[in-house]
């Protein structure tokens, strides 16, 4: 949706900070959330006149819209493209050979980052998903902030796999279910890695593998129609760091052992290969190698931290479509 007219100025944009569930009564709230959205979006009406209208007040109809904007029911989107972002974009296609290639202006504050290129993918999947289609997920804040982008679908005989296992503490936000509730919006069949992203040692990587729910779930990983991933960093600020995944000390032995980043939990170096350390020996998911096998990969990341890993990423990967940003698109345009 889009806004149509100039709102009264007694209105309040509503955003993420006034949301909270609104209760308005077993089976009606979404039916009621979609009515105030439009009221509000396409016909232009101020909050008040949708308070009179639906029964309620002005500040209900304003934690409605914000809940509306938080959960995907409400999508807008800037149409306009960058005239600098669409160059980026030929260039990359010409360079790396990329089918479709999407560029974001880099924001001035680093953490909108991954909400912008998430809702970017999340967009792409909606037109890009076919019935009966099989899509291989990674996880990550980038992927994760894509959800409420997916348009939510009829079932459809699309099916969902899980790359790679999972955390076993989270906080607010849970990364790796990412695959599940992508399968939610997809009304899709969901297969899940059920067991933790890092076994304690590759003993137990190698019984859990063969597990015969793991062994099927990997080998549906081999044929995939999609396969979307993200890169990940050996930052302070990195999911490895802030979720306790790895120790300090692992993480130096791994920047020591020429890691710059990681795809699917396996560490790579700057040329795309995948290191010899006894961390990569312990990661409960699917190879990057085995993603050679899907009709189109989908490498979606981006950032100053990441620029090494991403190039490195490209090199084993070689993913037929690329979404990042600005600021890393202009230093690959001249690798």
């Amino acid at each position: 949706m889009g806004r149509a007219m100039t709102k009264s100025t007694n209105d309040r944009e509503p955003t993420s900070e006034s949301v909270e569930t609104v209760s308005i009564g077993s089976g009606t709230a979404d039916d009621l959330k979609t009515r105030v959205s439009w009221l509000y979006y396409m016909e232009s009406k101020t909050q008040d006149e949708i308070a009179q209208i639906v029964g309620s007040n002005r500040s209900k109809v304003l934690r409605i819209l914000a809940q509306a904007r938080a959960d995907g029911t409400v999508q807008i989107r800037v149409t306009s493209r960058l005239s600098r972002c669409v160059e980026l974009e030929a260039e990359l296609k010409s360079r790396y050979g990329f089918e479709t290639v999407i560029v974001v202006p880099t924001p001035q504050d680093p953490v909108d980052l991954p909400g912008i290129i998430g809702s970017e993918l999340g967009a792409y999947l909606s037109q890009r998903i076919g019935p009966d289609m099989s899509i291989g997920l990674g996880w990550g804040r980038t992927l994760t902030s894509g959800i409420p982008a997916i348009e939510q679908r009829q079932p459809s005989g699309v099916s969902v796999i899980s790359l790679l296992g999972g955390l076993t503490k989270v906080s607010r936000v849970n990364p790796s279910d990412f695959a599940w509730r992508a399968a939610d919006r997809l009304a899709a069949e969901c297969y899940m890695v059920a067991a933790p992203v890092f076994a304690p040692d590759a003993a137990s990587r190698e019984a859990l593998m063969n597990h015969h729910g793991i062994a099927e779930v990997l080998d549906r990983a081999r044929r995939l129609d999609l396969a979307v991933v993200s890169v990940g960093d050996l930052s302070p600020d990195s999911i490895f760091t802030r979720y306790g995944l790895l120790t300090h000390e692992e993480i130096i032995s791994l920047e020591r052992a020429g890691a710059i980043g990681d795809v699917l939990c396996r560490f790579i170096d700057s040329e795309g290969n995948v290191i010899d350390h006894p961390v990569n020996d312990r990661v409960l998911a699917v190879h990057p190698a085995d993603l050679g096998g899907a009709r189109e990969v989908i490498l979606a990341s981006g950032g100053w931290s990441k620029l090494t890993a991403i190039r490195a990423a490209i090199k084993l990967l070689e993913p037929k479509v690329l979404i990042t940003d600005s600021v890393v698109a202009e230093r690959i345009a001249v690798d």
